[in-house]
């Protein structure tokens, strides 16, 4: 995987778009600030702007010739700033208005999984003011209660009991839209960065708590990431099945797919990640380093992704 770009003058000035108003802002500081210190370290022009609305009146300024887009969760990674970008007629990094909005919903991410026979764990969907008890018992102990359009583990509870059910509902409640139950698979969870068209080696996360959390992710030093995850053919068999997912999705660029390994060897779709984090704790990064991309290089990488988004 070379790249395709050796002068950065061919970028322009690069507004790079972190923090913004999401439950995500914390860590698209941290990856923003990463990202743009490793592009001004290649070369390249570029700047950090805070949030779609200053985004948008540089861009109509005539401010910046690309984007490189590290907004997580609402509004920079559900397909509303790609849109208002494709509107300006302006380049960015990672997938369009489809992919991003449809891997950024859970539910609909699902049926399309669904749809092209590929596995995902059991689930229900409903809205606020519907039976989430209920759900919880026709789907069946142990579960996941997470909010539908949210990431970083964000709003996410575990239910293994009636006595959980309550506290599943008050955090779920804070966050708008619709909620997803979801199976608990006992197993290894793995996540698989994908890098124009090519999956990168397999992450298996052994968390020193019980969960991956959100502390997990961002915070606790004492998180194991093996990588590659998996050995032979189990190796091929996931990284295959995550570059499908995240096809299937119509995600492009860069990203990342979770998925759970049960007892017996099968994996389960969990999500695609279309702006995955870029910090000293993010997986992308660790995966792309087992094959020889340096932090610098994967951010170069994902810049060269704009490339494609330019006019004819």
């Amino acid at each position: 995987m070379s790249t395709q770009v050796s002068d950065p003058r061919r970028f322009g000035r690069v507004a790079v778009a972190l923090g913004g108003d999401s439950a995500e802002r914390e860590v698209s500081l941290d990856s923003g600030r990463n990202v743009l210190e490793a592009l001004r370290a290649s070369g390249v022009d570029a700047h950090p702007v805070d949030g779609i609305p200053a985004l948008l009146d540089a861009l109509r300024a005539g401010h910046y010739a690309r984007v490189f887009n590290i907004l997580h969760g609402r509004g920079g990674e559900d397909g509303v700033l790609q849109g208002a970008l494709d509107s300006l007629r302006v380049p960015y990094t990672g997938s369009g208005v489809l992919g991003s909005a449809l891997a950024m919903d859970k539910i609909r991410t699902k049926q399309v999984w669904q749809a092209r026979g590929l596995p995902t764990p059991r689930y229900l969907a409903f809205g606020r003011g519907e039976d989430i008890a209920g759900a919880l018992r026709e789907l069946g102990f142990p579960a996941i209660v997470k909010p539908s359009h949210e990431g970083s583990s964000v709003g996410i509870t575990r239910v293994f009991t009636e006595a959980d059910v309550p506290a599943a509902i008050e955090l779920a409640a804070r966050y708008d839209g619709e909620l997803v139950i979801e199976q608990l698979i006992d197993g290894d969870e793995l996540t698989v960065g994908i890098l124009d068209g090519v999956a990168l080696p397999s992450i298996r996360i052994v968390p020193k708590g019980a969960f991956y959390d959100y502390h997990a992710k961002y915070v606790a030093e004492d998180t194991q990431y093996l990588c590659p995850g998996l050995d032979g053919a189990a190796e091929a068999d996931v990284r295959a099945l995550a570059l499908t997912a995240f096809l299937a999705t119509g995600c492009s660029g860069w990203g990342r797919v979770d998925l759970m390994r049960d007892r017996a060897g099968r994996n389960y779709l969990l999500e695609v990640n279309t702006t995955p984090g870029m910090t000293s704790h993010s997986l992308v990064p660790k995966a792309a380093a087992q094959v020889g991309i340096d932090f610098r290089t994967l951010c170069w990488r994902i810049l060269e992704t704009s490339l494609a988004r330019e006019a004819p």
